[in-house]
């Protein structure tokens, strides 16, 4: 055994019998002996806290963590040793510290685990009155969450922590330099009201197509040509199933002519006319239950417009931050590059009519030169694509 070792031993029994000073001694000795680990340093901190010495005991915990920067003790210790004087923000970062390195609960003592439940009760409060905080300053300064600037209420929500930060993340072709928006507002696409306007016609042909068992396949199909894909769920899944009237660029002729009102209703819309690839135009059919799980779209160059044509309640969708409910007959439009998911938790089942349109800060140069690039990708492979709405 070293003469460090005796040192570390000596200091554990003077703790033991409550001889403080004593155990400081032995304990620095270790460390002046070049002992600087968890059980030396800890033993150290120990001593100092019954001798009130808080330098010390400071000293000590951050010799340790200079050494040991992830020793999972010292860094709640170390977010106390802040907490104690009031320096909250700096508690948090090592308290955070600490509960980002725990291992599972089942991998620790219980003491351990009682202290780690306490760091995440004080975290939790300490953002709690950092939110509230910057809350009342931002409310003293005029800003309103409701009539304030909705982009800036979104940044604030994401400082805060109580939102993400969601980018385009196309699959497959990604256009620079577009904007960042989850739901477009209206008054890009005055052609909304005339959609809306046609509603009970569309579902009209909509509820003629439903009388027909076996109209509807499911949404997400497997390709032979491709490798499997499990589609977290949906391949082949009828929960969530479509009936098309445009697919890949072109009219199915059969379902086509059972809807003439709807595609008349969408003849002179901006549709994002790529051979091969759009416009899709189809009936979406999601059954009592069922859920679309996060996903992203294909190509940033378009949008996605819904017009809700049965909606039996409790239909939810998320786009990004962005959480809202269909309305029978109100349109939106979106940029399904972003994360998004849907859900029915009705009975009854939910149908939209789904379509794709030119995003409307691209040019028609742009458009043309889109096109021209999807027209020469196809024509090497020489095959149709892989390719889903």
């Amino acid at each position: 055994m070293s003469l460090s070792d005796d040192y570390v031993k000596a200091g554990a029994a003077a703790l033991d019998r409550g001889d403080a000073l004593g155990a400081r001694e032995q304990f620095s000795k270790a460390v002046a002996a070049g002992r600087k680990d968890g059980p030396t340093l800890l033993g150290l901190a120990r001593a100092c806290e019954l001798l009130k010495d808080q330098a010390g005991r400071i000293a000590a915990v951050d010799q340790l963590l200079a050494v040991e920067p992830r020793h999972l003790p010292a860094l709640i210790l170390r977010g106390d040793l802040f907490a104690a004087v009031g320096d909250t923000r700096s508690a948090s970062a090592y308290y955070l510290a600490a509960l980002k390195v725990a291992p599972p609960a089942e991998q620790l003592p219980p003491g351990l685990v009682r202290e780690l439940k306490r760091v995440q009760q004080a975290c939790a409060a300490y953002s709690e009155q950092y939110k509230s905080w910057i809350g009342e300053r931002m409310a003293a300064s005029g800003f309103d969450a409701k009539t304030s600037s909705q982009r800036f209420a979104q940044s604030l929500d994401i400082v805060l922590g109580r939102k993400k930060i969601y980018v385009q993340e196309p699959k497959y072709y990604y256009f620079p330099a577009l904007p960042q928006i989850q739901f477009y507002e209206r008054e890009a696409f005055p052609w909304l009201s005339q959609l809306e306007a046609a509603t009970d016609e569309i579902r009209n042909e909509l509820l003629g197509v439903l009388d027909q068992p076996g109209t509807f396949a499911p949404y997400v199909q497997g390709d032979s040509n491709r490798p499997y894909k499990a589609q977290m769920g949906m391949l082949n899944n009828p929960a969530w199933s479509a009936f098309y009237l445009w697919k890949n660029g072109d009219p199915v002729p059969e379902n086509a002519a059972r809807c003439p009102r709807t595609l008349e209703v969408l003849r002179d819309l901006p549709l994002a006319r790529v051979p091969m690839r759009s416009p899709a135009i189809l009936f979406s059919l999601l059954k009592p239950g069922a859920r679309i799980p996060p996903h992203h779209g294909l190509v940033n160059t378009r949008l996605i417009c819904h017009l809700p044509l049965i909606v039996p309640g409790r239909c939810g969708f998320r786009v990004g931050n962005d959480v809202r409910e269909w309305e029978e007959g109100k349109a939106w439009v979106f940029d399904d590059t972003i994360e998004h998911e849907a859900w029915n938790d009705s009975d009854q089942t939910r149908v939209i009519l789904l379509f794709d349109v030119w995003r409307p800060e691209l040019t028609l140069e742009e458009q043309g030169l889109v096109t021209a690039l999807f027209d020469a990708i196809d024509a090497h492979s020489g095959t149709k694509p892989d390719w889903q709405i």
